[in-house]
């Protein structure tokens, strides 16, 4: 028999659209209410002073790498609840999601040994005091945060892999509407509370993200449609197969992020002796990039989503069309958008300054954005299909091998030395960006391609493995 005539036919593409789409758009709206709080912190701490500015900035650089691992696991728990969902096999999940919890306390672990090695940190930058100050008690404020941020993360993605999108959106506007007045109180020292400075903004990060966790967590107790599931009704003690499954998925996941935020961190470090014309002009580029790079990064978490609830049921031919489909309208708005930084970049930059050098430079760079959107948005559709067939560790080499040998390498050989060309400046690391990017987005859709038809020959022989967690 044909392999078309043993596998399951896919959904006709209209209806996998739409669920695709009711997917994205609570992811979309839950990670442009995260962006925004970060913006929120940086104004109100500015508004302060340099050094409060400056010591949130250098505290957040501290704190967000060292909550990847927390990231990941939590991450690596929307595939497997996905997978579940397919295979009608939701009474396995209320052990899984404490499994889960268990697995982002370990890495929570390292949250708090960063925080607490942070003096370290600041000894070895020499700061001045007062900045020294600011940052550490920024961080000190954060570290009662992180059993907030394992409940969040672990809640959020229990919902999530059941295609339940809509708690993220809800709660994500939560945050935001108390970070705001939350800021304002405890930064400027309103209603009779002390003035922190920037100390503040650590302290209402704390607030919110236990307030996101709490609602969450009602939401979760209370809704019906997770009655049956009853993810708290009955403690379960750690079993380490599961806990090493997650972590196995994981680490590979928050591995990945690391060497994508590394890249970008080092790269304003080679940039920032060029000058702050350079540095400005990279910051805005960067920063739009950032902006539009929220629809591709909704798309990848959804189709990790359809992509495990398709393999669940045995369907892989519908797992590949959610993949087609999220590719395809996805470089379609990257095609648009990359359109209009290309024709309107230095109306763009000049939201951001007065400084015409600025502005010129910053509309070059943006013209290179355009054509980095289209290879990021690539990247990232294969990268969150490939979590959906719960293939991470491949990724994980994919991504270094791509963006430190490759992007880095090659961006700062363009930008500061004359061994290609004559040096470009911050355009050659642009040109890094694109070249890294692109050669992920080859390597990920080769390793798709493989891992997919694999999976398909492998359920047409009646020996698929079940995991673990299965």
């Amino acid at each position: 028999m044909s392999r078309t005539a043993q596998l399951p036919r896919p959904d006709h593409w209209w209806r996998e659209s739409k669920k695709l789409a009711r997917l994205t758009g609570p992811i979309l709206v839950a990670q442009l209410t995260q962006m925004l709080m970060g913006v929120v912190d940086t104004v109100m701490a500015g508004r302060v002073s340099a050094t409060d500015l400056a010591a949130v900035s250098v505290g957040g650089s501290i704190w967000f790498p060292s909550t990847l691992l927390v990231f990941g696991m939590g991450l690596a728990l929307a595939p497997i609840i996905s997978h579940f969902d397919g295979a009608n096999k939701r009474h396995k999940v209320a052990n899984m999601v404490q499994q889960g919890f268990y697995a982002a306390l370990i890495g929570s672990l390292l949250c708090v040994a960063v925080i607490f090695s942070a003096p370290l940190i600041l000894n070895a930058m020499a700061v001045e005091d007062n900045f020294r100050t600011i940052t550490l008690d920024y961080l000190g404020y954060l570290i009662w945060a992180v059993p907030a941020l394992v409940l969040y993360m672990v809640l959020r993605n229990f919902c999530e892999g059941l295609s339940h999108t809509v708690p993220s959106l809800v709660i994500g506007i939560i945050g935001l509407l108390v970070n705001i007045p939350a800021n304002y109180i405890l930064i400027y020292g309103k209603f009779g509370t002390p003035a922190m400075g920037g100390a503040g903004c650590g302290l209402a990060t704390a607030i919110v993200l236990w307030v996101m966790a709490l609602g969450l967590l009602v939401y979760v107790l209370w809704a019906k449609r997770f009655k049956a599931i009853g993810v708290f009704q009955q403690w379960f003690k750690p079993d380490w197969d599961d806990i090493w499954y997650i972590v196995r998925l994981g680490f590979p996941i928050a591995t990945a992020m690391f060497f994508e935020v590394s890249l970008f961190a080092a790269a304003a470090l080679v940039i920032a002796p060029l000058g702050a014309t350079m540095v400005a002009s990279h910051q805005i580029a960067l920063n739009i990039s950032s902006l539009v790079y929220m629809v591709p990064l909704s798309l990848s978490m959804a189709v990790t989503l359809r992509v495990g609830f398709a393999l669940g049921a045995g369907n892989p031919a519908n797992a590949m069309l959610s993949h087609k489909l999220a590719t395809i309208y996805g470089m379609t708005f990257a095609a648009v958008n990359g359109l209009i930084m290309w024709l309107a970049g230095g109306w763009l930059a000049s939201l951001y300054t007065p400084d015409q050098g600025v502005i010129n430079l910053a509309a070059t760079l943006m013209g290179l954005a355009a054509i980095f959107t289209l290879s990021d948005t690539f990247q990232a559709v294969a990268m969150g299909t490939l979590r959906g067939y719960k293939d991470t560790k491949a990724v994980m080499f994919i991504t270094f091998v791509s963006y430190w040998p490759f992007g880095l390498t090659i961006g700062i050989l363009l930008s500061r030395t004359d061994i290609i060309v004559p040096a470009m400046g911050a355009a050659g690391m642009w040109i890094g960006f694109i070249i890294g990017l692109s050669i992920a987005a080859v390597l990920l859709t080769w390793r798709l391609r493989k891992v997919s038809q694999r999976y398909d020959r492998n359920l047409l022989a009646g020996n698929l493995k079940e995991s673990a967690a299965d």
